[in-house]
């Protein structure tokens, strides 16, 4: 299988170059909706998992430049989603645009989230998603083989993912695509 950290953090390398003029103008309006459904609030501590890949040298260095030209105070570090280097309940919001089609194990990225965010914090997310009211059918796990191995897993479902790592979703909408592209923002399942 190739999709692993050490392919995406080749793969991902070569794209830099490209990666912010294709993802930005492709999905902004897409993002823009996942982040108006967060409750965004002034000195919130917030994660992006995921700048075009944290596992890429060259997509942090991007990252760096641009957070520098918007302004922002940040810090910007490579490291594996999988397997954060954050303390426990660390952030109030963690945002994950584009990552969990990519990433060798959604389900332990999404668990490294649920561990880093606080009680009350919020999970964001925008990616896409096979339906969660059925599983994909052998043409799309076929066509997969190769989707995977240049972009992106299109047999992912949101629903079992995020559930599964101990989310509560929120709000769940289509923003591209018709539902391929979707929004979510879900919350930790233990609190209320």
């Amino acid at each position: 299988m190739l999709n692993t950290t050490a392919w995406n953090r080749l793969r991902y390398s070569v794209y830099a170059p490209v990666y912010d003029l294709i993802a930005d103008r492709a999905f902004r309006h897409a993002r823009g909706s996942a982040f108006e459904a967060v409750a965004w609030a002034p000195g919130q501590r917030v994660l992006i998992v995921g700048s075009g890949t944290d596992l890429s040298p060259a997509m942090i260095t991007r990252f760096r430049a641009r957070a520098d030209e918007l302004g922002f105070d940040f810090t910007a570090r490579i490291m594996d989603a999988e397997q954060l280097d954050y303390p426990d309940n660390h952030f109030d919001v963690v945002i994950m645009h584009l990552i969990l089609a990519v990433m060798p194990d959604p389900t332990k990225g999404l668990y490294e989230a649920h561990r880093v965010l606080g009680a009350d914090g919020q999970l964001c997310v925008m990616d896409k998603f096979q339906p969660d009211s059925h599983r994909a059918g052998w043409g799309r796990r076929t066509l997969n083989l190769a989707t995977s191995a240049i972009a992106t897993d299109i047999t992912r479902q949101a629903r079992p993912l995020l559930e599964g790592a101990g989310f509560r979703i929120e709000r769940d909408e289509p923003v591209m695509m018709g539902s391929l592209f979707r929004a979510l923002l879900a919350c930790k399942e233990n609190t209320q």
